[in-house]
């Protein structure tokens, strides 16, 4: 009798399996791919629409703001959102013909702006000494280690050179950039000095020597996992990021942080050419601009109408702001 009782039972249990199976696998799945100094925020924004949308399964992978449109340019997958810390980056690489004889999109929405600032814990070298008049001499010191991520993947990395090339100019600290970055690379990264502003040319592969001060890192997030470890002492960040880690950090002159309107011309006289050979097709160069974020539909996004709804959710959320966020426009 009691053996009777037990195949039911383990039917029961099965059906019950299958039947949640099936209620997980009916959820619309809607991928987003932003750059990774929005995790911190997406994460919150996700549980936020997941609760009032139970039929939404919102999944985000973290990238670069290159490697985030890559994603659908050059691997060809399938997303629905994505989110770039660099607005300029949409259409210099995604405003061109895909596979399918359309492009890649034809929109963006901008939505935030950041600033870099230069983010450091308690047990950084001079951490008590640093400030943001000396914050250039610090770096200067021949124990101090620094960080980026690689520009070649990551809008704050070709940030943190850009902002490097303009405090050298702006603080009249000629071999700045030098001393805290280019003399780490072999050969040294140079800074050409023209009559439309500084310009730096990036090899293909860009490695520091082994035991100098910098380091890079494919993305902030890395980074900053380094600098909490001990293994840097200063990381070129967002002034968000920072803050959503509970970071320390340096504010920068307004003139080389790159989060001011008012500052864009001065911005404008720092450009740095990328070394990677993919853009040899779409262009290179990526000039100092103000920071600002934006967010694009891909032509081939499998659900397009839940991502566009998603999409307001998020700008609507991005507008009222919060701890690491970036600031609204």
């Amino acid at each position: 009798m009691k053996k009777s009782l037990l195949i039911p039972a383990v039917l029961l249990i099965i059906l019950i399996t299958l039947c949640s199976g099936c209620i997980a696998g009916d959820k619309t799945v809607v991928k987003v791919v932003p750059a990774g100094s929005l995790l911190i925020p997406l994460d919150e924004i996700e549980q936020e629409y997941e609760a009032l949308h139970p039929e939404i399964d919102i999944q985000i992978e973290g990238h670069g703001s290159i490697q985030a449109i890559r994603q659908v340019t050059d691997l060809n997958r399938s997303i629905d959102l994505i989110v770039v810390a660099d607005a300029s980056l949409i259409p210099d690489m995604m405003y061109r013909e895909g596979p399918v004889g359309v492009n890649y999109t034809d929109w963006y929405t901008p939505f935030a702006r950041n600033e870099m600032v230069l983010a450091f814990t308690p047990e950084s070298a001079y951490a008590d000494e640093i400030t943001r008049d000396n914050w250039y001499e610090i770096l200067a010191r021949d124990d101090v280690k620094v960080g980026f991520s690689n520009p070649t993947l990551d809008a704050s990395g070709y940030r943190a050179l850009i902002m490097m090339m303009l405090a050298e100019e702006q603080l009249n600290r000629p071999g700045l950039f030098n001393t805290v970055i280019g003399d780490s690379f072999k050969p040294a990264l140079m800074v050409n000095k023209t009559e439309n502003g500084s310009i730096l040319e990036l090899p293909v592969l860009l490695q520091p020597e082994s035991g100098s001060k910098v380091t890079i890192r494919d993305s902030s997030l890395f980074l900053l996992n380094l600098l909490e470890s001990g293994g840097i002492d200063y990381a070129f960040d967002y002034k968000s990021v920072a803050i959503g880690q509970g970071l320390r950090y340096v504010e920068l002159p307004a003139e080389i942080n790159l989060g001011d309107e008012a500052f864009a011309e001065n911005y404008d006289n720092a450009a740095v050419y990328l070394g990677f050979q993919r853009f040899a097709t779409i262009g290179n160069k990526r000039t100092g601009l103000p920071i600002v974020y934006a967010v694009t539909i891909p032509y081939n996004a499998p659900e397009p109408e839940e991502a566009e709804k998603f999409m307001e959710f998020m700008l609507a959320r991005f507008s009222e702001g919060g701890e690491g966020y970036p600031a609204p426009l």
